[in-house]
């Protein structure tokens, strides 16, 4: 039986377009075939574990180390949230609330009076590039900066000087508790900057997530008694909810190395890994080579990582959406997404295809922990890879 599950969300990690890529603007989208382009690229382990053995890729190795499957996203949506929830088990019929005109009069006056401050911006920003074009007039007027992207977010930018970052999460707790119904976003979002013109963003982002709407797999886990470990931003994107033990980072290194020191440790139950450098600093930018350098990073702290895994534990390592640095965009891509499965024991090389849905993973940690009767959407695929486990 096994004792623990790690599993791994590589924030953007695309691997090619899906067939309604083209509703969402998103035609020939391939974030793995982007990096790859760059000489910066170079992940040794992932390939050996049989990464291009996936469906609809090229050059895979001959024995593959783990069993592999190309997911599909069922959910309306290519964002961090929706993305999220279907892994942990909700598929999600209808997107959630974007605003590519900025937010309505009604929403904007709302918070300024919930909050005694003015609103400026409020328009779909790059996050850097707002706090180049508005730092200056918010240091003057005092008035916070609000703006979107193409993600369901409400972002809120504030200098930690004028603004502490204490009292610019209260904002954003406001802002959640009014941003509900029609308006609930998927995220409200902390984006604390300090600094002189152009002004930098600083590690203390916090995001404000909208409640899931049904039971994850921490939520199932949790009751059944299981340790549930969130490192990075999983704690925020379920709003906290199902997991008994939480670990924020401020990036993809800090991340693999609390994974390596959870390793150590002795744990029952599913340890939920969010790397957010991949969408966030290079996707997001369309910096091809410091995401294949990322890539090159994450997959040098694989090869630690699978050293330490144990006899009972399970290693899943997946996505939640696309995020191609090579197209004219810099928003998320609505693509397939890997899926590695390895364990001591356990089958090797089976190709599972192409998944319905990304729940299937989640359907499958409860499976491997030993828990029936699946309460939450997807089908799992244990019983294809389990050995003597």
């Amino acid at each position: 039986m096994t004792k623990r599950v790690f599993l791994i969300v590589l924030d953007s990690f695309g691997i090619g377009e899906m067939p309604d890529a083209h509703l969402w603007g998103d035609e020939g989208s391939h974030t793995l075939r982007a990096i790859r382009t760059s000489e910066q690229y170079r992940c040794p382990t992932l390939e050996s574990l049989g990464l291009l053995n996936i469906e609809g890729l090229r050059g895979g190795v001959k024995s593959p180390r783990a069993s592999f499957a190309r997911m599909r996203e069922t959910s309306m949506g290519k964002d961090t949230t929706i993305g999220h929830w279907e892994i942990a088990g909700i598929v999600s019929p209808e997107p959630l609330p974007t605003y590519p005109n900025g937010f309505p009069k009604d929403v904007i006056d709302e918070f300024e009076r919930l909050t005694g401050r003015g609103v400026i911006c409020n328009k779909p920003y790059s996050g850097t590039d707002v706090i180049r074009d508005y730092g200056e007039e918010h240091l003057r007027t005092g008035k916070l900066i609000v703006y979107t992207s193409a993600d369901s977010v409400f972002q809120i930018a504030a200098h930690e000087e004028l603004v502490s970052v204490e009292e610019l999460y209260r904002y954003c707790e406001l802002a959640r508790r009014m941003l509900v119904g029609k308006h609930g976003v998927g995220r409200v979002i902390a984006r604390p900057f300090t600094g002189t013109h152009p002004f930098v963003r600083t590690a203390n982002r916090h995001d404000f997530s909208l409640e899931p709407p049904s039971a994850t797999m921490a939520d199932v886990l949790a009751e059944k008694g299981f340790d549930t470990v969130s490192v990075g931003k999983i704690y925020d994107i379920f709003a906290g909810r199902g997991y008994s033990e939480s670990h924020r980072t401020k990036n993809n290194a800090e991340g693999m190395q609390k994974t390596l020191e959870l390793a150590e440790r002795d744990f029952r139950g599913l340890c939920f890994i969010n790397l957010v450098d991949f969408d966030m600093v290079y996707g997001h930018r369309n910096d091809i080579d410091g995401y294949a350098a990322a890539m090159t990073a994450f997959d040098r702290d694989l090869k630690t990582l699978l050293t330490k895994l144990r006899q009972d534990d399970v290693l899943i390592i997946t996505a939640d959406h696309g995020c191609d640095p090579s197209t004219p965009s810099t928003d998320h891509s609505r693509e397939y997404t890997p899926m590695l499965i390895y364990g001591d024991g356990m089958r090797a090389g089976v190709d599972l295809g192409t998944r319905g849905s990304f729940a299937d993973i989640g359907a499958t940690v409860l499976d491997c922990l030993g828990v029936s009767g699946n309460p939450i959407a997807g089908e799992s695929f244990w019983n294809d890879v389990k050995g003597e486990v």
